[in-house]
């Protein structure tokens, strides 16, 4: 855990060191970084948001190496010939990135307004 100092917050990470230099930090602030329910909450939407990252860029990755890799596969003509399979898999992925802006607001909307909202409460706001 940090511990507060005159100059402001002081990560034991660094030593000693405030971190944020030549910032003077409010007591409410060092508060509200240790609750249990802001650490939940930070640590839950930087994971959830990893996970989304990282299946975006293995859906966006995985076109671009079809795209380079594999040209053949995407100039194939379907849907009667007139348009080609990558022309289908690029509105995909574009489709795929407008999927996952919706789970991370359902998800948004739902836990993360409920952890905000509880911790309100446990600061008496």
């Amino acid at each position: 855990m940090s511990t507060s100092t005159a100059s402001g917050i002081v990560d034991p990470r660094l030593h000693g060191k405030p971190a944020v230099p030549g910032i003077e930090t409010d007591p409410q602030y060092e508060r509200i970084v240790r609750n249990p329910t802001f650490q939940t909450l930070v640590h839950e939407r930087t994971r959830f948001g990893w996970i989304l990252t990282g299946l975006m860029l293995v859906v966006y990755f995985g076109f671009i190496g079809l795209i380079a890799f594999d040209k053949a596969l995407l100039a194939t003509k379907v849907g009667g010939g007139t348009a080609s399979l990558g022309l289908f898999l690029g509105v995909g992925v574009i489709v795929f990135a407008f999927i996952l802006t919706g789970i991370y607001v359902v998800r948004a909307n739902g836990r993360y307004d409920a952890l905000t909202a509880e911790l309100e409460r446990s600061l008496g706001r």
